[in-house]
């Protein structure tokens, strides 16, 4: 029984890993869900592919007991994102009464493109998915975070900390959701909530897309860490979720969380 057990997480982004090649190459969100659910919790994950959302719920449930909840959402610009979340929410409750964690993984963006060719279209894409997307999740998850004296994790990115070539839309959506994130902490630390922001770098279905449609951002932004590997998204990244929404780090709010292997310092 681990110290998540009749719990529950939120997760955006969390659909089963891609296969390519016949090989595993992981998503973030679906390792961070790993992590909770060998700790006990039941998740809600989100996510645009129903299918693999139904993979992810298939194979967490039978290797780790624990109950999972997929629900289709997708904020964009052409959405009724309120509404889209609140479903989301309502669902949530219906299903396990409570919520404690809640991770804002999910993102899209047109990364590659210089901002002098970005269109509005792409900026707005990064925009909604990551930046609005976080917004309407906090609020709507707030009152019952409140309840539970949970926690917020939220996903920027060293595109924004550092100013990557190529990923402007990006780069704004994810300092956004800094900004965001240390308001929250400033606001909520009296409900006994913590809200923190993790940087990844880790090997995945969609650092590999990155690499093969924008060879040239690639090469400008991705190296290998000092570390001499990539993370690993649950052991170096879902696992670090796990104890920042543990009582060991609620003392711990408002801070950015670099996990890139040592490509991340900075003053």
């Amino acid at each position: 029984m681990g110290f998540f057990s009749g719990k529950t997480a939120i997760i955006t982004g969390a659909g089963r890993a891609v296969l390519k090649d016949g090989v595993s190459c992981g998503s973030i969100g679906y390792g961070i869900a790993t992590a909770f659910a060998k700790e006990g919790a039941n998740l809600v994950i989100t996510g645009r592919n129903v299918k693999k959302l139904d993979d992810a719920k298939e194979e967490l449930e039978r290797l780790y007991g624990i109950k999972v909840l997929t629900v289709q959402a997708d904020v964009s610009a052409s959405s009724d994102n309120e509404t889209v979340v609140k479903n989301v929410i309502d669902k949530t409750i219906s299903e396990f009464g409570r919520i404690d964690v809640l991770i804002n993984n999910a993102q899209a963006s047109a990364s590659g493109v210089t901002l002098a060719d970005h269109t509005t279209e792409q900026f707005d894409l990064a925009v909604y998915s990551g930046l609005y997307a976080t917004f309407y999740y906090m609020k709507a998850c707030y009152p019952y975070l409140k309840e539970t004296k949970g926690s917020v994790i939220n996903f920027a990115s060293g595109a924004g900390l550092f100013g990557n070539y190529g990923q402007c839309a990006y780069a704004a959506a994810k300092e956004g959701v800094r900004g965001l994130t240390r308001v929250a902490a400033t606001e909520w630390g009296k409900d006994g909530i913590n809200v923190n922001i993790i940087c990844p770098l880790a090997w995945t279905a969609q650092l590999e897309q990155f690499k093969e449609n924008y060879p040239d951002a690639y090469k400008a932004n991705v190296h290998m860490p000092p570390m001499g590997h990539y993370g690993d998204p649950e052991t170096e990244i879902g696992r670090v979720c796990v104890q920042l929404a543990s009582p060991d780090f609620k003392y711990m709010t408002g801070e950015t969380i670099t996990l890139e292997g040592g490509m991340g310092q900075r003053p």
